[in-house]
């Protein structure tokens, strides 16, 4: 009979730490750490000492510890499993945490072999760089250039890199010359599980902004929609009073029928049509 592997203390001791926290709390999230700096995770796990637990074990050991949990689709999280991770533990909601790592993003210079996280955009304008063997690497990298003043001027905007590309040695050195630090470096969520579903990045990701507009717009149209229907509620009611107003006036103005509050707006129409009368008459000889 084959003896059962025995495992390290520290091995046992970091399964039972992660197997604990899963079941402690409400969402578990993998994130990848290839570019993480440790700052960035002690930062983290300073600020939100209470809400947050990170873990940084083997994959080995993660899915040891997970697969003892026994909840539905647990199986799929462990796919997941792949590269350099860290295991977040938490209570909040995976949309809050990824905001909240999101401000956590730190922007670095590429390096030979990185890969692109957004798209990498050369601004057109002085580089302050003088002419020289540097203008090939401006042409290897496709960039429009002009010599003004004795210095390197970028003719336009010029799209190097798009989300996914490999960044080259030339290309890493170009932008290193001119400054740009292109490649975000932060805690990203891969995947969420929460109450046996698992939330992906593109699920989770949230723009504060797009969503507030998106929000304003549907209150506005509802809004729009009730008074025009003459729904009344605390929101709509002064709305659709004041459009009762207004109409009314306008049909009593129409109909000449005259108030303290449609008076003026008679006599004014009364006036506009005697004047129009008055210029008919002077083009037709009448005085």
């Amino acid at each position: 009979m084959q003896a059962a592997k025995v495992y390290k203390p520290r091995k046992v001791a970091g399964v039972d730490r992660v197997t604990k926290l899963a079941k402690k709390r409400k969402v578990i999230a993998i994130a990848r750490i290839g570019k993480v700096r440790a700052a960035q995770i002690m930062g983290l796990k300073r600020s939100f000492r209470n809400q947050l637990d990170i873990v940084v074990p083997k994959n080995t050991l993660a899915r040891i510890a997970l697969s003892k949990m026994k909840s539905p689709n647990i199986d799929e999280l462990l796919k997941e499993l792949k590269g350099q991770n860290a295991l977040l533990f938490t209570d909040m909601d995976p949309f809050k945490l990824y905001l909240i790592l999101q401000k956590g993003t730190v922007n670095l210079p590429a390096r030979a072999g990185d890969i692109a996280t957004d798209e990498i955009v050369i601004p057109a304008g002085n580089t302050g760089i003088p002419p020289g063997p540097v203008l090939s690497e401006f042409k290897e990298a496709k960039v429009a250039t002009k010599i003004e003043t004795g210095s390197i001027f970028v003719t336009k905007d010029t799209v190097v890199a798009k989300p996914g590309d490999l960044i080259s040695a030339p290309l890493a050195g170009l932008l290193s010359r001119l400054n740009l630090k292109p490649i975000k470096a932060g805690i990203s969520i891969n995947v969420a599980y929460m109450n046996s579903l698992l939330f992906h990045a593109k699920d989770i990701a949230i723009d504060p902004v797009a969503y507030q507009n998106e929000l304003q717009m549907a209150y506005r149209s509802a809004l729009g929609l009730a008074v025009e229907q003459a729904y009344a509620t605390k929101e709509t009611a002064p709305l659709i009073v004041g459009k009762a107003f207004r109409n009314a006036k306008s049909l009593a103005v129409a109909a000449g029928y005259a108030s303290k509050d449609t008076v003026g707006a008679i006599l004014a129409d009364n006036q506009v049509k005697a004047m129009a009368i008055m210029d008919l008459a002077k083009k037709k000889g009448y005085s």
